[in-house]
């Protein structure tokens, strides 16, 4: 097993708790999905948002999506201007027995393009 980070963001098309959860926890269950994971696989994450969203903490809504036992950091991304807004991204950090170059990225709800090159 080897340690691999897993990259994944979503978008929101309002500032709205139940949609954070929502769209977190549909990003969430997609990573483990596509990447043939559990929750027991995850061994942290650290989900950001930006600073126009500020209707919940994007790690509550993760508890929803079964990472209760996941030690979980949230962190508001800086401040750029032309920065696209609405957005929740995570890094999960995850023992996994696939390369590197076999992980797959999950960009949902029109953050694919943020990274157009890894969005799957």
């Amino acid at each position: 097993m080897a340690l691999r980070a897993v990259r994944g963001a979503t978008r929101l098309h309002a500032d709205d708790a139940a949609e954070m959860t929502e769209a977190v926890v549909e990003l969430l269950r997609a990573i483990l999905e596509r990447n043939a994971l559990t929750t027991d696989d995850v061994i942290s994450a650290l989900l950001t948002s930006t600073p126009d969203l500020r209707c919940g903490f994007p790690a509550a809504a993760a508890r929803e999506a079964g990472f209760g036992a996941v030690p979980l950091l949230c962190a508001q991304e800086i401040d750029v201007a032309g920065a696209l807004p609405q957005v929740v991204r995570v890094m999960a950090h995850v023992e996994s027995d696939r390369s590197r170059d076999d992980i797959v990225h999950v960009y949902l709800r029109g953050a694919e393009v943020l990274r157009r090159d890894l969005a799957q």
